[in-house]
């Protein structure tokens, strides 16, 4: 029989050109390729290095730390070339497991991936020699066992006198016996196989040990190879399959996925381990970008891409997977896979099932049940009851083995053929075909009946309500229903629903609602985390004395930050001034993490959200510690307080109080007001003095404005730059590159490189890179673009960054007029003055500056008592300023007189999104993020109305001149008349922090973008007209725009956050032209005629030109 890596140069020799393994980082980057031709360079190479530097005398094995990429089936290869058998060692596994492997297996050699070799030093720290060969082009690094490691030595005995050595069953038992190649099957001479065979052995692996001590498995190539041709048989592999590498190494499926693919002349696809965990990203991997044909995965892994996800993309009707394997765990329910499929969706679906002690056997799709299906060949099974007799008809335990298909475990040298190994997994006998019932264990005695819970979970997955659900016996004494639940999910009818079709005996003591089923690294559920799930849950119901205990409180806060930031639950602790945001979190996550602390707690926690999202884990833990213990002020430190005291002349004793500003004053100190538009996100117009009719050139742009900005004159067009200085300044395919200098004098200078335009193939628009400019930090604030009457005065951007910079951009060349350094990050997207002289702009350090908008120099500053994300807005009647700050008020400034006119507390969580502006009635919109949206007197600062919505409002409120709506985190937009009357809501699947887009190019329509990567367009009766699914979720707003260089259509602009910008028809929905930028998207598009204007997280501004497929 050949082995793995003879099957594999067999099938390279055959297709030496076609790709064998892609790398995509999912970032932006193009992907990597490897043909089969380079993967076996690669390969020869580093087993050439392999033989010089290592002893590989009888069995020989290598370990391999590294984590999947574009190399790792070369270096697979080059062990087994050596001859050797791999052994994959995860990185992320916990090192006491890790480090019992090694010394357990006598593993002499490890290679290392460089860039993790000071993880792997630390972690193992005296357990190899300090000397090391290293191949560099290959990025690895070898290392050699330490002989002195007599403690790690001490260990092994110790876990080893503590466990119960495996024994194996002999085959004397005449259970009920399957195994269709019988007569085929070769037995070695003396009727055992040795694994100090050279060539025996193809790779070792390790068991869980989530029940107790891991066991060692070592497959020889006879027991995988007849695996893999069996399976490339039954799923039609060709080399036109792709193949998704979703397993990791140390699981066994992941052999399959590898080999099936390369021995076949197949593609393999292989994405970080992070984009792993990110169903949405992962799937527009998948089959948007890759087309993957053949997925192997848990059913637990596939119910965490969720519903909408498997029933748009995986089993949609022209999705690219032709085969989906499911395996590892009981296979889910027929009416569940039948609600996820496509009526013409032609995906085969296969159940697997086996050990990895041994072996698996596949059956495809049928009837419900679903039986586990025929062996593989050379594997033979057995039923047997508890006495070892052979069960016929009825129940009994799983035995797994055949001839050939030894496995040898732990200390194992030989093993006699025809060892049948137990299972644990436990079926009934019907027809000769055999149905899972669940594993040994999982069956507990309840009420004085044994029942295995398994039956539990089916029964539940069969519920319309239910997405996915899991089931543990906590503490021996409680059954726990944890369920991932659907809109129409309520408690008591799931009960109802369970009583009726399940013994009392199996109905669950409690129901626990989760957001995602936790699992484990090999896709299965983790039993253990949702234990401690519900430990928390029980911690939440608890009295308040029950946590008087600050130290505990502190450990909890510690573990549940862990948790939502994905980091390892057995890192080295937080550090106290450790910030979310900063911490790898966002505002998705923030509220995971606000949600959980509420639980934890058992109560609201009121300002709680706003003190995540800006200030540090310390800071969070003592204002949960204020609410808990308000009576106890020796817990709190009075220096480390949350809130700043206002500084100087901040306008307190303005509460209020109004003064009525007049454009005389303004004119004092602006001296006289500027002609000119301001372009903010989500079509925020601001045009002043722009009415000489010479101003409206030939060719003009037209955009959609509020109803508060809007002119007589903007109801025909809004004019655009003229022609000439257009035409004067414009490059053609190029994109001017400004990298900031160390001089501010510097910014001038423009590289010139070569652009790369996307376009879709049916799109009749081409994006195309215009400029770039580097911030230095990533760019979440959204542009504000000013076009000025004046000729000799160009257009300009100002946009800030996280690197504290404010920049004013020519919107034409690129070039930077100037740049201007705040005191902390800047998400707050600007605006100018009435006057058109004043950029205004909030920041983290908490104060809101007013900018000269000629050369940034700081005008005035204004300090409020958090930080500021929200956006300010302008009056075009008074010219006062209002801004929202995450200390709770709302302010009404006056930058002329450089005072606070009034404050309003809003008694409702931090003002994170920009306060909207209404003429008729003349009603100023804020939203909170503890759910509140509040329409407030302009004048006095005085509340006219209110409506909780009960989940955070991080989306902004926009108005017509009938309705104001807002996006909420429950995933709906509401809409209230201006009197404060709720109109209709409308439910998307994800939540929306989009702000709505209300035009008066469209006046029946409002659009927005969710989490759930849809863009929707709906009437003003709530009612769907279309959606727009893009590849990633849609945080910004989009903006609609109208240009006669574009056919004159009416066009929406979007973009979704893994970089990707939409050009779509604003009636239809159709795409019509999209781009992808190197990074996240944040940030809100601005199209001025024919550039678009976005900030991008990846440090840049970016410009680009829209112009129709070959006119440019």
């Amino acid at each position: 029989m050949q082995t793995l890596q003879e099957l594999v140069a067999r099938a390279a020799s055959l297709h030496p050109d076609r790709a064998a393994v892609c790398f995509d980082e999912c970032s932006g980057k193009p992907p990597a390729f490897y043909t089969y031709s380079t993967v076996l360079e690669l390969a020869g190479e580093l087993t050439a290095f392999l033989q010089k530097h290592c002893d590989c005398q009888g069995k020989a094995e290598i370990g391999l730390y590294c984590y999947p990429g574009i190399n790792l089936p070369s270096w697979i290869l080059g062990i087994l070339q050596v001859p050797a058998a791999y052994s994959p060692i995860d990185p992320d596994a916990p090192p006491t497991i890790s480090t019992y492997f090694m010394k357990k297996t006598n593993l002499r050699y490890i290679l290392v991936e460089n860039d993790k070799i000071n993880k792997f030093q630390m972690s193992y720290a005296g357990c190899f020699q300090h000397n090391s060969s290293a191949i560099e082009h290959l990025g690895l690094t070898l290392f050699q066992m330490s002989s002195s490691d007599t403690d790690l030595s001490s260990q092994v005995d110790n876990m080893k006198s503590e466990c119960e050595p495996f024994k194996a069953v002999g085959d004397s038992q005449p259970g009920y016996t399957v195994c269709p190649d019988q007569t085929k099957v070769k037995v070695f001479e003396g009727g055992y196989m040795d694994v100090g065979h050279k060539d025996t052995l193809a790779y070792v692996l390790h068991t869980s040990g989530t029940t107790g001590i891991p066991k060692i498995v070592r497959v020889p190539h006879k027991c995988i190879v007849p695996n893999l041709s069996y399976f490339r048989s039954i799923f039609e592999i060709t080399q036109d399959d792709v193949l998704f590498l979703a397993s990791p190494l140390t699981f066994d499926p992941s052999v399959v996925e590898l080999f099936m693919g390369l021995t076949s002349g197949a593609s393999i696809l292989v994405v970080p381990n992070t984009v792993k965990m990110m169903p949405v990203e992962l799937s527009a991997a998948l089959f948007h970008h890759h087309h993957v044909t053949v997925l192997q995965a848990t059913p637990t892994l596939l119910r965490r891409f969720g519903a909408h996800i498997i029933k748009s993309r995986l089993l949609s009707a022209n999705t690219s997977l032709r085969v989906l394997a499911l395996g590892g765990e009981a296979f889910p329910a027929l009416s569940l896979l039948k609600s996820w499929k496509h009526k013409e969706n032609r995906t085969k679906i296969f159940n697997l099932y086996g050990i990895t002690e041994v072996s698996s056997w596949e059956n495809s799709l049928m009837d419900f049940p679903i039986p586990l299906g025929s062996p593989l060949l050379g594997t033979k099974l057995e039923v047997r009851d508890a006495n070892g007799s052979a069960v016929l008809e009825g129940e009994g335990q799983i035995f797994i083995g055949g001839e050939e298909r030894i496995c040898f475990l732990d200390d194992e040298v030989t093993v006699p053929l025809g060892t049948m190994r137990e299972t644990g997994d436990f079926v009934r006998v019907k027809n000769e075909k055999l149905f899972f019932l669940g594993r040994k264990d999982n069956q507990i005695k309840r009420h004085g009946k044994r029942f295995n819970i398994e039956c539990l979970q089916q029964a539940t997955e069969d519920l319309c309500q239910i997405e996915a659900c899991a089931v543990t016996w906590y503490q021996q004494e409680k059954l726990i229903l944890f369920v991932l639940p659907k809109d129409d999910f309520k408690e008591t009818e799931t009960l109802r629903e369970l009583q009726k079709h399940l013994p009392a005996y199996a109905v669950p003591d409690e129901i626990v609602v989760i957001r995602a089923l936790p699992l484990t690294s090999h896709g299965k559920v983790d039993i253990s985390e949702l234990k401690k799930i519900y430990q928390n849950h029980l911690n939440s119901r608890r009295r308040d004395s029950k946590l008087s205990d600050a130290e505990e409180l502190w450990e909890r806060l510690q573990y549940l930050w862990k948790s939502v930031l994905g980091l390892p639950g057995d890192s080295t602790g937080i550090s106290k001034d450790a910030v979310f945001l900063y911490s790898g979190g966002d505002s998705l996550k923030a509220l995971r993490f606000y949600d959980e602390i509420e639980m934890l707690v058992g109560k609201a926690v009121p300002g709680l959200l706003e003190v995540i999202l800006s200030h540090s884990i310390e800071e969070v833990y003592r204002h949960i510690l204020k609410m808990l213990f308000p009576d106890k002020e020796q817990l709190m430190n009075p220096d480390n307080g949350v809130k700043r005291k206002l500084r100087g002349n901040s306008g307190e004793e303005f509460h209020g109080k109004y003064i009525k500003l007049t454009s005389e004053r303004g004119l004092e100190i602006a001296s006289g007001l500027i002609p000119f538009i301001a372009l903010n996100r989500g079509n925020r117009f601001f045009p002043v003095n722009f009415t000489t009719p010479s101003m409206q050139p030939k060719n003009t742009v037209q955009v959609g404005v509020e109803p508060l900005q809007q002119p007589s004159f903007l109801h025909s067009k809004i004019p655009s730059i003229m022609k000439s200085y257009v035409q004067g300044s414009e490059l053609e395919n190029r994109i001017l590159t400004v990298e900031n200098k160390a001089n501010i004098n510097d910014h001038s200078s423009v590289q010139q490189i070569h652009a790369e335009c996307s376009h879709l193939s049916v799109a009749e628009l081409t994006l195309c890179v215009r400029w770039k400019s580097n911030t230095r930090k990533c760019v979440d604030a959204s542009p504000l673009v000013i076009v000025p009457s004046k000729e000799e005065e160009s257009a300009s951007v100002y946009v800030g960054s996280h690197s504290h910079a404010m920049q004013a951009i020519d919107l034409y060349s690129g070039e930077i007029k100037w740049e201007k350094t705040l005191g902390d990050r800047i998400e707050s997207s600007a605006c100018v003055s009435k006057c058109g002289n004043f950029i205004v702009v909030g920041c983290y350090d908490g104060l809101v500056y007013v900018l000269q908008r000629s050369d940034g120099e700081i005008h005035w500053t204004f300090v409020t008592e958090d930080i500021v994300k929200s956006s300010a807005v302008v009056d075009p009647s008074s010219g006062l300023v209002y801004i929202g700050s995450h200390d709770q008020h709302v302010y009404a400034l006056d930058i002329y007189k450089k005072v606070c006119v009034w404050k309003l507390h809003c008694e409702g969580g931090a003002v994170f999104s920009s306060p909207c502006l209404s003429s008729f009635p003349h009603h100023l919109y804020v939203a909170t993020l503890e759910g509140l949206l509040l329409a407030v007197n302009p004048v006095m600062g005085s509340k006219i109305w209110q409506s909780s919505l009960g989940k955070p409002l991080f989306s902004s409120p926009h108005c017509n001149e009938s309705y104001v709506c807002v996006g909420c985190v429950d995933g709906n937009i509401y809409c209230y008349t201006h009197s404060g009357q709720k109109v209709w809501q409308f439910s998307t699947n994800g939540p929306v922090f989009s702000s709505p887009c209300l035009s008066s190019l469209t006046k029946q329509e409002i659009f927005f973008g969710s989490h759930d990567c849809f863009i929707y367009c709906c009437n003003m009766e709530g009612n769907l007209l279309w959606k727009f699914e893009a590849t990633s979720s849609v945080y910004g707003t989009p903006f609609i725009f109208q240009s006669d260089d574009l056919n004159n259509k009416i066009l929406l602009a979007a973009v979704s956050t893994d970089g990707k910008v939409w050009i779509l028809n604003a009636k239809s929905g159709t795409a019509e032209g999209v781009d992808e930028l190197p990074g996240e998207v944040f940030s809100s598009p601005i199209v001025w005629g024919t550039k678009l204007v976005v900030g991008c997280r990846n440090d840049y501004v970016y410009c680009l030109d829209l112009y129709l497929a070959g006119k440019k």
